[in-house]
């Protein structure tokens, strides 16, 4: 019999999807080309997994889902910062394994819907994000090369800001909508030109997000 361990998470979040601008997935609709694939990934700004420190590092999963991500048979494959120590290592992925989380949060989820997980990379990770100018750099030398920036108004080229509220959400209660370019040239690959993209403050343990919506706004001061 195994414990379960304690963690938790506060982390800048990005994620890349085929959907174009604004993912439908978001609002209970289909994906935009009947597929999903893309780039999940985040920086740990504070964390740990029981007295293991897990603050500063990075993690990224590039992924493949044929239909829906509810209809399952994803694939995924994990790139884990190579300054992760082995205890440090073993605490991220006991924590992406999904093990010992409350049903319908974040990794639980994952830990279903993924059937096939390809062998982890462990690199040097490259996170620029600035969640107010909606901007992001995420690379990995030879396997992700991936970008957010502003969306453009169509017709004057201004920048315009689109927000996403799930105040019960599973992964972040907002986000910054973005456009995305993102490449990847790994075991799963893909090349998304203006497609949607999404920068969020996260806070994650093992019951899912740890602030309430309202916490959540109190907590990273959004109005």
């Amino acid at each position: 019999f195994v414990m379960a361990r304690d963690w938790r998470i506060d982390a800048k979040y990005i994620e890349y999807c085929s959907c174009d601008l604004g993912c439908p997935c978001e609002s209970m609709a289909d994906p935009t080309y009947g597929f999903c694939t893309g780039l999940v990934g985040f920086e740990i700004t504070k964390g740990n997994c029981d007295d293991i420190d897990l603050s500063g590092l990075k993690v990224l999963a590039t992924f493949y889902f044929p239909r829906a991500i509810h209809h399952a048979q994803g694939v995924m494959h994990p790139i884990i910062d190579d300054r992760a120590t082995e205890a440090q290592r073993d605490a991220l992925f006991y924590i992406l394994s999904g093990a010992d989380q409350k049903v319908g949060t974040m990794f639980q989820i994952f830990s279903q819907i993924i059937e096939t997980i390809r062998d982890p990379l462990f690199a040097p990770i490259t996170f620029e994000w600035d969640l107010e100018k909606r901007r992001a750099r995420v690379e990995v030398k030879d396997t992700l090369h991936a970008r957010s920036e502003p969306i453009l108004n169509p017709v004057t080229d201004t920048e315009m800001r689109m927000m996403v509220v799930l105040p019960d959400g599973w992964v972040f209660h907002e986000a910054e909508n973005a456009a995305g370019f993102a490449k990847g040239t790994g075991p799963i690959r893909f090349d998304l030109n203006r497609r949607h993209s999404s920068l969020a403050n996260v806070s994650w343990g093992p019951q899912g997000l740890t602030h309430s919506y309202g916490e959540y706004k109190q907590a990273y001061g959004r109005p």
